[in-house]
């Protein structure tokens, strides 16, 4: 079987162990032919999370790469500009892989043509009942009641597929609108061919920023593939992961919201967008399930203050463009590449 090289970028800001732990699984792949590309964006690491880091590249393990601004859409452009891989996948900074991680995207493009990106089952470990006690979904003995064989038709519908789509219960392979930031990989051919990159307005942690990118990869005619057998565990760290904000922050809370209206106001129809609005409103404004928050009149209040803030900034993003495409870190790659 001719394998496809494989480029495996890995952004990091503000993690030490974890994204050790992410590499040393990266390193340890039964794959022939593949990079470990790092975008590190922390501004200093514990003593021995650097020297790893440094031993590392001086070998030629990795190709580490540090930079001086915090920017996951960023990261990702900057790194796909210094790979070579024929498949550029994308994991976060705090996963845990098996052996045949990389196979298993791989083999995905060589039976289908038609797929340009595969998305990959994620097992997220923070989420579970079971995490205080040490267990997570990938392991063998957890007791997963909840198991989906296909995603119901909301889930291809960007107005509301976002509370349909579920890539950690889904055991069966099957076309997908997006895929999960952490566990994702794509065809060369969807940034030289078609021009497509990771658009820098998403802010702060990116939430929906691959969501953005894949609504696009479809126009292109290639299709989203989910394969449950490409997983991995998300350790889901409270801190750091690429943004310089944390979840419970103002700044955070405000961005979260411009992103999700950004996403619409770029992509969909104004049906589309309507309902995606209404649902964010209902799920994380008034806490109804699945996000299942606090109806506190107070907090309720408090979220509809960012909801409101979110829209406004997001129409400011878009007026903007109609002049600047918001590639500012590309932008600065390319004046320090010059």
């Amino acid at each position: 079987m001719n394998l496809p090289s494989i480029s495996v970028i890995i952004p990091t800001y503000g993690r030490e162990e974890p994204l050790r732990d992410s590499i040393d699984d990266a390193l340890k792949q039964d794959y022939p032919n593949y990079e470990i590309i790092v975008v590190d964006q922390t501004p200093q690491h514990k003593p021995e999370i650097e020297s790893y880091l440094k031993e590392l590249s001086d070998t030629h393990k990795i190709q580490w790469f540090r930079i001086n601004w915090a920017s996951l859409p960023g990261a990702r452009n900057y790194a796909v500009r210094r790979s070579i891989g024929e498949i550029i996948l994308f994991l976060d900074d705090d996963v845990r892989l098996e052996t045949g991680f990389l196979k298993a995207h791989a083999k995905n493009y060589l039976e289908k043509p038609e797929v340009g990106a595969v998305a990959g089952r994620v097992f997220d470990r923070m989420k579970m009942a079971d995490a205080a006690q040490g267990r997570t979904q990938g392991d063998k003995n957890y007791n997963n009641d909840k198991t989906i064989e296909y995603l119901p038709p909301q889930a291809m519908d960007p107005g509301i597929a976002w509370y349909y789509i579920d890539l950690v219960h889904t055991v069966k392979p099957q076309e997908v609108l997006t895929a999960r930031g952490c566990n994702m990989s794509f065809r060369r051919d969807i940034f030289e061919k078609y021009g497509l990159h990771f658009d820098e307005r998403f802010r702060g942690s990116a939430v929906r920023e691959e969501s953005d990118f894949c609504l696009r990869i479809r126009q292109t005619g290639y299709k989203i593939w989910y394969d449950p057998e490409a997983h991995l565990v998300h350790i889901g760290e409270e801190t750091g992961g690429c943004h310089d904000i944390g979840t419970r922050s103002t700044k955070y809370q405000l961005t979260f919201y411009h992103n999700h209206f950004l996403l619409g106001l770029k992509n969909l129809t104004f049906s589309q967008a309507l309902r995606l609005y209404a649902r964010l409103f209902d799920c994380h404004v008034l806490g109804r399930p699945p996000c299942h928050k606090s109806g506190s009149p107070i907090k309720v209040l408090t979220r509809f203050v960012f909801y409101t803030l979110g829209f406004i900034k997001a129409l400011g993003t878009m007026i903007q463009s109609q002049w600047n495409d918001g590639q500012v870190y590309t932008q600065l790659d390319e004046k320090v590449s010059f």
